[in-house]
């Protein structure tokens, strides 16, 4: 092993340790941490206003203000559907990746840490997600199948830099709601303990893109930011079901119609892949090819 490797492994244990460190200092348990037993209070919003698909809209200005919190109960709740489908895949894909591998590197234990940190959130997500009275919203079938595939496919650079995309784009907004007084003090817990413990993540992943891309060819950095763009699509525009309008009590036909070209919420949307879109790009993940991908998710 060169010089330059054995550094990298190193440098790579340290990050490690920090994050395990950081772990035992600075982790919640949402069983005590969430006001679960609260009756939910009808008067609070669900996110953000600004962060709703119809938010700007003149859709959204004829809603009532008691129409709106629902909707946005709806969004949030869908959101966390969402979330809880791609961390089951970030599980899989992790617990597949550091298969036998050696169990004394900090790395290794960080790995079996975030799965913990993920299964805990994803009980979290679908608890709120029930006491926001919302059904159980899942992405379409093509895309849970698509999804199915990636887990089992998906590695190295690819998976990682997949994992940061979805962990990036929740954690801007879920930064506003848990700011957010008109959101329900509950969700903003939710937010809250997800944005601390993601940002862990969102490290190691950032991490782990880096180091697995070291060395990679041109070919390689073109099919993989190719991958990591069309799973951030699917993951992005699955995010809010159309399903939300019609259990919002609204017209879905025009709801659907009026959020698809609503520019207030594809601006919020770019604003918050900012940082993202750099990091892609100083990896050699952000191409032409992939780049159509971003903006059409509204991305980029």
């Amino acid at each position: 092993m060169t010089s330059a490797a054995t550094d990298e492994q190193a440098g790579r244990r340290e990050t490690a340790r920090r994050l395990l460190d950081s772990s035992e200092t600075l982790s919640y348990d949402p069983v005590r941490e969430v006001d679960w037993e609260t009756a939910l209070d009808e008067d609070h919003h669900g996110a953000s206003p600004e962060w709703s698909t119809l938010y700007g809209t003149s859709y959204w200005a004829e809603l009532t203000p008691r129409q709106q919190r629902e909707l946005t109960r709806q969004e949030a709740a869908s959101v966390a559907s969402t979330g809880i489908w791609f961390e089951m895949i970030l599980q899989q894909m992790m617990l597949r990746d550091f298969y036998a591998k050696d169990p004394t590197d900090p790395a290794f234990q960080w790995a079996l840490t975030e799965i913990a940190d993920e299964c805990r959130h994803s009980i979290m997500f679908a608890r709120g997600a029930a006491k926001l009275r919302a059904p159980a919203y899942r992405p379409r079938r093509f895309v849970i199948e698509l999804g199915r595939t990636f887990k089992t496919l998906a590695s190295g650079e690819a998976a990682y830099a997949a994992i940061l995309v979805a962990e990036e784009v929740l954690d801007v907004m879920q930064r506003d709601w848990m700011r957010d007084e008109r959101v329900a003090p509950f969700v903003r817990t939710i937010n809250n303990i997800h944005v601390v413990e993601e940002s862990r993540h969102m490290k190691f992943a950032r991490e782990e893109t880096r180091d697995r891309l070291r060395g990679a060819g041109w070919l390689r950095r073109q099919v993989n930011a190719l991958v990591v763009a069309i799973a951030a699509y699917f993951i992005v525009t699955s995010m809010v079901s159309d399903k939300v309008y019609a259990n919002a009590g609204l017209d879905l036909r025009r709801a659907i119609r009026e959020a698809r070209a609503n520019e207030h919420h594809k601006s919020m949307l770019r604003s918050s892949c900012a940082g993202l879109m750099e990091f892609l790009a100083s990896a050699g993940l952000l191409t032409k090819a992939s780049a159509w991908f971003y903006q059409r998710a509204n991305l980029l």
